[in-house]
């Protein structure tokens, strides 16, 4: 099963990327709220692709009753694939360039109940004895009870019956064969998760699963209840950082979130600021746009800094009662209500920083100022500083991290083709320490894939090898002897080329080449390049069993030269 999990950090992102030069993971996706699905294809194309989000969450597609509130989409009435934000044809050809894009569709899955009309649906068909015959409230108390009963009187389908089963399957099955790659299971907590799993053990191909249980203290169904089947959702994170970043404690408190008893695992958790309900329902006690403090941003910049769980961005629309519905307008413009929260720097850029910092899933470099300012580092792969006091925090930290100039993300954007940053930078020395001066009520991050001066295209979003290419002749390649002097290590360490080329990584050091070290301290090797093509490269440290550690680079400008059409020979040193 693909599970986007703990098992994400150590998978490739896009399947289209050459040995050579393989892209950063893909570690963290956006729920686009009741977007049109023209409007999720562009977004996909034009932003998430290039940004390195993983995939979307979209709302219920399934044909649902009429109303223009946004629980309408949680009434189903079929399983044809209509509704306000499309057609079915709109839909397939949003997963198709959404795919294309890298960029994966998952699901919102209504699957424990249909509409609240009499118990006779005949579209799929379903008649009575397809469903529970419990009407009462659920008693919270009872599993039988949260089990069997209508939710909010829903009609509570009997997925114990194979009929049941297998016209669900049939639907999820008609997603996927569209391309879908997952699904959000709503209300699971109000299936068994035996029901659950016969309906995934129907699925073709192995869809992502990730399952809505709302845990509660002393309730007889539980979030890990459900882990066997697949990833739950973990509201304890939510409702932890809904009190913390609304400053009704210290955020030093949460220095060891995601470790408490009673937590989901991180391998099993999905992580989020808000959803679509408790931004809703429970605004008072959830980070949403509405609160002050800039808590929306830094809360999810410490989801996707902190290495916990699978994350997932919350991006809505605004709303001044429970109800209300969408904005008529596109989502994509971005106007007239819709929020577009995922497009803010500070967490669209975030994305990047999970993405370059998974190979190291933990925290170092830890600091607090013992109330609201916080700082940690991923294991000399990135660095992030919170600051949610009330006045600038200016201070010198111990980053962990090679020395170099950084791109501080929350306050720019990072050219990774170019190597160039639009806003301040952050200097690390030959110590690992640096200097953040961070606003208050804001943040700043720094990390290996954000250096200025240091090209690399697929640290970003993008597929590698589409850019820095230089100018190929198409004759035939020619051996290129490299050579890096100085090239002093440790045991674990050796020195590696790498470039704007395919064939030399394309500035990502997990594709570099590694020299040999016949004449240590002197490494050489003998690379064969394509002829007639300007090349940019580097000599490269870092450790053989870990791409993203003891990494230290060639310093000055990038070397260059033309390869022309015969072999060739090329030194440089540390």
């Amino acid at each position: 099963m693909r599970y986007f999990s703990a098992m994400i950090f150590l998978s490739l992102a896009l399947a289209t990327a050459s040995p050579a030069a393989q892209a950063v993971p893909r570690t963290a996706f956006v729920h686009l709220f009741e977007w049109q699905w023209d409007q999720v294809a562009a977004e996909c194309e034009n932003f998430l692709g290039p940004k390195g989000f993983s995939a979307v969450q979209v709302s219920p597609p399934q044909k649902s009753i009429n109303g223009s509130q946004w629980w309408t989409r949680y009434q189903p009435v079929s399983y044809s694939i209509e509704g306000r934000s499309g057609s079915r044809q709109q839909f397939a050809d949003m997963v198709s360039r959404c795919n294309a894009a890298g960029v994966d569709i998952y699901v919102d899955a209504v699957i424990n109940h249909m509409a609240a009309w009499d118990r006779d649906f005949p579209e799929v068909p379903y008649g009575p004895n397809d469903f529970h015959t419990c009407t009462d409230n659920i008693d919270y108390s009872s599993k039988w009870s949260i089990q069997n009963c209508d939710l909010v009187g829903l009609n509570d389908l009997k997925t114990e019956s194979a009929y049941v089963q297998g016209k669900i399957a049939d639907y999820l099955n008609d997603l996927i064969s569209l391309g879908v790659a997952g699904f959000r299971i709503d209300a699971a907590k109000h299936m068994p998760a035996a029901d659950i799993n016969a309906i995934v053990q129907r699925l073709n191909g192995e869809p992502y699963i990730y399952q809505e249980v709302i845990g509660a203290g002393g309730e007889p169904v539980q979030a890990s209840d459900y882990t066997w089947v697949g990833d739950v959702t973990e509201f304890n994170f939510t409702n932890t950082l809904g009190h913390y970043f609304k400053l009704r404690g210290p955020l030093k408190e949460i220095s060891n979130i995601g470790s408490w008893q009673g937590w989901l695992p991180t391998e099993d958790a999905i992580t989020f600021v808000a959803n679509h309900d408790n931004q809703r329902q429970n605004t008072d006690n959830t980070v949403t746009h509405k609160d002050g403090n800039n808590a929306n941003n830094m809360a999810h910049v410490f989801l996707l800094g902190w290495p916990y769980g699978y994350p997932k961005v919350m991006s809505s629309y605004d709303w001044s009662d429970h109800d209300q519905g969408p904005p008529g307008s596109a989502a994509g413009n971005c106007d007239n209500g819709w929020l577009c929260e995922h497009r803010n720097r500070a967490i669209a850029n975030m994305v990047a920083f999970r993405n370059n910092t998974a190979d190291y899933f933990g925290v170092t470099n830890y600091w607090d100022n013992g109330n609201n300012q916080l700082a940690w580092g991923r294991g000399g792969l990135g660095f992030v500083v919170i600051n949610m006091e009330g006045s600038d925090l200016n201070r010198n930290f111990q980053t962990g991290m090679p020395a170099g100039t950084y791109c501080d993300i929350i306050q720019g954007d990072f050219d990774y083709d170019a190597g160039t940053c639009s806003g301040p930078t952050i200097t690390v020395d030959g110590n690992g320490n640096a200097s953040f001066s961070v606003y208050l009520r804001n943040a700043s991050a720094i990390h290996m894939g954000a250096r200025v001066g240091v090209p690399c295209p697929s640290c970003g979003g993008n597929p590698p090898g589409g850019s820095g290419g230089g100018s190929s002749g198409g004759s035939d390649p020619v051996n290129v002897s490299f050579s890096c002097a100085n090239g002093y290590t440790y045991w674990g360490q050796s020195v590696y080329v790498v470039g704007n080329q395919d064939e030399l990584g394309n500035w990502d050091p997990a594709g570099a080449r590694v020299l040999d070290a016949s004449n240590y301290p002197t490494w050489t090797g003998t690379i064969e390049l394509p002829a007639t093509t300007d090349v940019e490269w580097k000599c490269l440290k870092r450790e053989e069993n870990n791409s993203g550690a003891g990494i230290e680079w060639q310093s000055g400008s990038n070397n260059t030269f033309n390869t022309g059409t015969s072999d060739s020979s090329q030194s440089a040193g540390f």
